[in-house]
Formats: C-alpha cells, structure tokens, sequence
C-alpha cells in the first residue's frame, strides 16, 4: 500500500464524544498503533471528572483535541471536526468518523478509507448486517423502519440508516457543514440531503460489535421516522392547499362558465384553476418542503415544465371519463379530477423530489 494512496496519511479520523470512558482511550490507541496520522477529537461539553481521557490524547502528537465548553450535540461536533480539517488541513484527501464506544473495528476504519480514496467522489458508509444473531431487537427494528421510509419517501435504498462510520470526500466538507441539525438528528439529515445535493455514496460491508453488558441506542422509532417522513408529509399538506385552491377554481368555472365554453369547458377550467393554484405551490415546495436555497429560476422553469403536461393530462382523463359517462354535472367532474390528481399526486413527488428541486450542481 503506497503512502499516497494510504487512508491512515492521507484522512483525518473525526471522533465527536461526551463523557467517554476507558473504551474510549482504546480506540485512539489503536487508531495511533495502526498508523493514523490525523486523528481530530472534539470533547462536546464533557464534565471535569472525564476531562483526562482528552488530556491524554492530546498528549499524542496524532491528535488534536477541540472543545465545546458546553454540549452542543454530535451534529455539531461532526460540524466542528469538518471545520477544522477544512480550514487547517486541505491537503487531505477527506474525513472518517467514528464512535469512541469502540464498535468500530480498526480494519473496518481502515477499509473504508481506503473505498473512498478507490471512489473519489463518493461517501462510504461501513453497514452493519442487521440479520446477524445477537443484534438488540430494538436496534433491528429501527433500522428495517428507517430504511424502508429512506426507500418510499426518498428512493434511497440503505442498508444501515443509523451507522456512524463514514468516509467522506475533502471536497464535500464545507457543503455537510450546512445541513441543518445539532444533534444525532444531523447523522440522518446528512443521508436525506446527499441525493438531493448530488452526492453518490456506496456501502462498505462491516463488523457488527454490541456489547451486550453497555449497549445503549440514540435511536428513537418515533422521532427518527418523523424526521424521515416529515419531508414527504409537507409536500401533502402544501399539495393538499394548492388542491382545494385548484378545485374550488375548476367548480366555480364550470359553474359560472360551463356552458359557454362547450366542448373547451374542462380544459379552460383545469388551466384556470392550475393557474391559481400552481404559483403558491411552487413557493410552498420551494421554501418549505425541499428548502431549495439556491436555482430559484431554474427550479420554476422546471416547475412548469412539470406542471403543464401533468395539467393537459388530467385535463384529457376528466374530458375523456366525463364523456364516456355522459357527465355534464360539475360536483361529479369535480370528484373525477380529485381521483385523478390524487394518482398524479405520487408521479408529481418523485419527479419534483429528483428533478424539479434538486441541487445537483
């Protein structure tokens, strides 16, 4: 293994912790013994009688040691590990965290530096194998929950939602730094933003290591579902609002116009009411649910390329079962159109999620 392609000289390893114990000096042993030149370690608030675990790894000149003199949550401390390398040691190649409970093998550290040094441009996570024996049933059930709702709401397919050791290229500290999040929450926010942000990542099979006797989970099935679910639930709500706008407009016209428009009268009522409807839409998916801060312009253009085929179709599947059923009522046209959009409703997500909003540069 050559010098410029080694992990162990060419990454820092960020290792966030609070309070930690002796497992906690093993590991930065072990990561200096195997060969790590750059091992960044940030104490997030740790009280006086656990200070001397970071007294003694900044005594290793491998090491260097961050405080937080409150504590300010994992997110924050990966943030201000990212930081530093960023701004003290751009000749590096990236960053792997790890936990300091030592479930992380040395030899999985290692191979997932190597992986992302092979990818270039992509984040490696060390997945765990959840269907091993012996696994807490709690952390079996959470990470089978949060990886199908990373699959339906995000088409992310990911083994290990919840791993903490990860490798990630140089090139995309700065943009991690601006996710939101403080806390474990920022582990989560990180996956859910690197589709969106263009960022590829692939899995990096690892050792699965509990101790039975000290296991402790962050996870919480609640609050780690929400977070994961809370992106599609506001495209609901914002499309729900643009849809009783956008009824409420098409019933009025057909009402009011209906029969002065003739053969035209579905088609000029959708136009009508996507007009009403579609620029409030936009702003609410724009700000709120994608939060897309930068190509505004862009996302409107796509936007619209969107949204008038996905009018003139439902304007064509109301015309044409309207006239197999011989309907000139507005009430039922009305329900027909909400069954309609209600189907266009999942195609519009998916391609506003990777298209439409994306922040691929």
């Amino acid at each position: 293994m050559s010098e410029q392609t080694d992990c162990r000289q060419s990454t820092a390893v960020v290792l966030p912790s609070l309070n930690p114990n002796g497992k906690f000096k093993k590991v930065v042993e072990e990561l200096i013994a195997n060969g790590f030149e750059h091992i960044v370690i940030i104490n997030d608030g740790s009280d006086d009688d656990h200070k001397h675990w970071f007294d003694e790894a900044a005594a290793h000149e491998q090491c260097t040691v961050l405080t937080h003199e409150v504590n300010r949550g994992k997110g924050r401390g990966l943030k201000t590990g990212f930081a530093y390398v960023h701004e003290n040691l751009p000749e590096l190649k990236g960053v792997i965290t790890i936990d300091g409970d030592g479930q992380h093998l040395t030899k999985d550290i290692i191979a997932c530096g190597q992986k992302m040094l092979e990818c270039g441009d992509r984040v490696v996570l060390g997945c765990r194998d959840f269907d091993q024996p012996g696994i807490p049933p709690r952390s079996v059930a959470g990470n089978k929950t949060t990886s199908r709702l990373f699959r339906i709401c995000y088409g992310i397919k990911l083994s290990d939602t919840q791993t903490g050791l990860r490798a990630i290229p140089a090139q995309y500290l700065a943009r991690f730094n601006e996710i939101s999040g403080e806390r474990f929450e920022y582990e989560t926010n990180m996956l859910l933003n690197m589709k969106r942000l263009g960022i590829g990542f692939v899995e990096q099979p690892i050792e699965t290591v509990y101790d039975p006797d000290d296991y402790s989970s962050h996870y919480d099935a609640v609050k780690d579902s929400w977070r994961i679910f809370k992106v599609m639930f506001k495209f609901l709500l914002s499309s729900a609002g643009s849809t009783i706008i956008d009824l409420c407009v098409f019933y009025l016209v057909m009402k009011l116009f209906g029969a002065g428009l003739g053969a035209y009268r579905e088609l000029v009522s959708t136009a009508v009411a996507r007009v009403c409807s579609s620029f409030a839409n936009f702003s609410a998916n724009n700000a709120v649910v994608f939060e897309n801060r930068k190509n505004y312009k862009r996302a409107l253009l796509r936007y619209y390329c969107l949204c008038v085929p996905q009018m003139l179709v439902s304007a064509a599947l109301v015309t044409l079962i309207n006239h197999l059923l011989s309907n000139s009522i507005p009430i039922l046209a009305t329900l027909i159109k909400f069954v309609i959009d209600t189907c266009l409703f999942f195609i519009s997500y998916h391609i506003q999620r990777e298209w439409v909003f994306s922040q691929k540069d």
